[in-house]
């Protein structure tokens, strides 16, 4: 396109003293130069963008500010303009008198004497740094937001999207374009809807809703858990104009959850509840019978002739009957019983709403006649008959695990009168009390005596070989009985305050050995156990800084607490507030026999814990259990989407070591590295095995 040049009578034009205020006054440079590229004008803008004086410019050539990759596009401009052509305005790098580049946006124009001659050219060059940095920075923030493997939304305070990365696109199925302008209502499954106006108060109250899981639907119609962080959206004066929301997708991990507490907590032969389902499932029924006032009964039921069938016929055999007679008592029990297999030949069942004498006789013969009746596996017509001991409560008021222990001595009681029948319990509450008193004033006596000991059992890293610390075991040296582990004397104890003092000592003895260790040149981690009670007692913080304030000398993050799963499930919010004060005082956390509770990951995200230890009746057996396996995979996987520690307990062969290193778990512990050892035989077990490492 051919231009008619523009008639400017320049002496008129430039010596008009309005003109030339504005030109001088205008913040960008406005520079005049001949057709030669001669610089003939120069503002005070010009002097500001490019750094020199309009003295220092004048009559010099225009190339002067022309970096040298760029000298051709003052040659291209001259002909353009010569040739009465449009030049459109363009962006370009200019030097500063400094020697710096300076981004600019430029504007150039022909000027034309009064008889519409082209003279020279007019230029106006505007600083674009700030421009560019700005577009960088946005360009840069949504290549972030592109790349984020969250889902990261925005949306209008009325509940319409306004961007969608692909991340969301990913996650939920829709493209940007379907979602654009869409309510968000769109991704929520029908009975989620309610959680649209709670954001929505929240966001206007200014508040940010964090980690909040829920379930969305993806494009297909799946379901998809998600976590997602939602903050409010303000404009330049503070006002909330929208929500931005980052979310993740958790189903996998959701699954994996929802496997592992599955394989944790039903028996993987019967699918059946196990004795930790039992616990819980038995405890919800004695709450129910005190609001009803219903008695419950405990049966407490074993296999009459399972053993010699087993051992005639085999396992494959003996768990087809199993699985066979657990169906049909199932099928005797109403919905609202519980019948769980806790080992072997072993069941436990719970039934509630008993209200008479009759009904449960009625239910116990039932039981009696579905077990007694013959079943046939393959060619095999096989016989059992069933012993079961029955209590009930509140007749029995005693705690859940007292009324199984009292359920299993009168199943024996059947036995002995001729097995296939059942037979109460009946034992006065009194004399069992009686002789509780007298073993806890028993232990006592222990602990002052000096009957309790420490021993202690190494950690490892498998694949280092390094020893990075020890778990402090309690034994009693009792002077009869000799030799005794915690699992003979600490559950007659449970509740009582002695416990709580046995825990204390602990703490106090481990902490006064690593002294010792210190003294010797030997730092070494030590983890102890904690009772249940002392995580809800507020008081415990305080008495672990006065242990801790005893021994200066040892770092609090050696001394590591360790807490069954099972405790921190009956007041999690008393139980982090315990553990939070206890880690403001540097102490660690692991969660011990992890996988054998109802774990879930609400407890992983508010429990301060460091490191997930994994139960020792799970790695023992995962060489030749697959659900065991496929529990010990589901934990380590579980650490380390949460950022946790893992360590194997129960370790007992290499081929144990081999396949959690696999599985990537390093650290270890158990009997295949070493017993508990005392004190005194720690530090010649340490230079062994230390030798043996570096020998490789």
């Amino acid at each position: 396109m051919r231009l008619k040049p523009i008639s400017v009578p320049v002496g008129k034009r430039l010596g008009d003293d309005r003109f030339q205020a504005i030109v001088r006054s205008s913040g960008d440079a406005i520079i005049g130069k001949t057709l030669n590229g001669i610089v003939t004008s120069w503002n005070e803008g010009a002097e500001r963008l490019f750094g020199y004086t309009e003295k220092e410019m004048l009559g010099l050539q225009m190339l002067r500010l022309f970096p040298i990759e760029r000298l051709d596009e003052e040659y291209y401009i001259l002909e353009r303009i010569l040739n009465g052509e449009q030049v459109a305005p363009f962006e370009t790098i200019r030097i500063h008198k400094d020697g710096s580049k300076v981004p600019v946006s430029v504007s150039i124009s022909p000027v034309c004497d009064e008889d519409g001659n082209v003279v020279g050219t007019s230029k106006i060059a505007r600083n674009i740094s700030n421009q560019l940095r700005l577009e960088g920075a946005a360009e840069q923030f949504r290549a972030l937001v592109d790349s984020s493997d969250d889902a990261i939304i925005s949306k209008t305070m009325h509940g319409r999207i306004s961007s969608w990365n692909r991340a969301a696109e990913t996650i939920f199925g829709y493209t940007e374009a379907e979602m654009l302008g869409q309510p968000m209502l769109r991704l929520f499954p029908a009975e989620r809807l309610e959680e649209e106006a709670f954001i929505l108060n929240k966001i206007l109250a200014g508040e940010k809703v964090e980690h909040f899981e829920t379930v969305r639907i993806h494009k297909n119609g799946k379901r998809i858990h998600v976590s997602a962080t939602i903050s409010p959206i303000r404009d330049r004066e503070g006002n909330i104009v929208g929500a931005s929301s980052i979310a993740r997708d958790i189903t996998m991990l959701r699954r994996q959850q929802e496997e592992l507490e599955h394989l944790a907590h039903f028996d993987a032969l019967t699918d059946l509840p196990n004795r930790l389902l039992l616990s819980d499932r038995l405890r919800q029924a004695i709450a129910l019978s005190k609001r009803s006032g219903k008695p419950l009964a405990v049966l407490y039921l074993d296999l009459d002739g399972f053993k010699l069938i087993n051992d005639l016929h085999g396992h494959d055999v003996g768990d087809a009957l199993l699985v066979a007679i657990s169906e049909r008592i199932v099928g005797t029990l109403r919905d609202t019983d519980t019948l769980a297999r806790i080992g072997g030949d072993e069941f436990v069942a719970v039934l509630v709403d008993i209200d008479s004498n009759a009904k449960l006789k009625r239910l116990l013969e039932r039981i009696l006649k579905a077990c007694a009746i013959p079943v046939q596996i393959g060619d095999k017509h096989l016989e059992v008959t069933a012993s079961i001991g029955v209590t009930t409560y509140p007749y029995d008021d005693v705690s859940e695990d007292q009324l199984m222990r009292h359920a299993d001595l009168a199943m024996y009681e059947a036995k002995q009168a001729g097995k296939n029948r059942y037979h109460l319990f009946d034992a006065p509450r009194e004399a069992e009390g009686k002789s509780r008193h007298v073993y806890v004033r028993r232990l006592a006596e222990a602990l002052e005596n000096d009957e309790l000991v420490l021993h202690y059992q190494p950690k490892v890293n498998m694949k280092t070989r390094t020893v990075v610390g020890v778990e402090a075991l309690l034994r009693w040296q009792h002077p009869e009985r000799g030799l005794l582990a915690p699992a003979l004397f600490l559950p007659l104890i449970e509740g009582h305050h002695l416990n709580e003092d046995i825990g204390i000592w602990v703490a106090s003895n481990a902490l006064a050995q690593m002294e010792q260790w210190r003294q010797a040149g030997i730092r070494m981690p030590v983890s102890i156990n904690l009772a249940p009670n002392q995580l809800q007692d507020t008081r415990f913080p305080a008495v672990m800084q006065e242990l801790l304030a005893r021994y200066p000398h040892i770092a609090p993050c050696d001394l590591e607490l360790e807490i069954l799963e099972t405790s921190a499930m009956h007041d999690i919010e008393a139980v982090s507030r315990v553990m939070q004060s206890c880690r403001e005082l540097g102490v660690q956390f692991s969660i011990d026999d992890f996988g054998t509770g109802y774990s879930s990951l609400t407890y992983l995200k508010r429990l301060p814990a460091c490191t997930l230890k994994i139960d020792q009746s799970f790695v023992r057996d995962m060489l030749s259990d697959h659900e065991d396996l496929a529990i010990v995979r589901g934990v380590i996987g579980l650490a380390k989407a949460f950022g946790r520690k893992v360590i194997a307990e129960g370790v007992e062969s290499e081929q144990h070591a081999v396949k959690l290193l696999k599985m990537g778990c390093e650290l270890a512990q158990g009997y295949g590295i070493a017993r508990p050892m005392h004190a005194d035989a720690f530090s010649g077990w340490l230079g062994e095995w230390e030798a043996t490492a570096k020998r490789g």
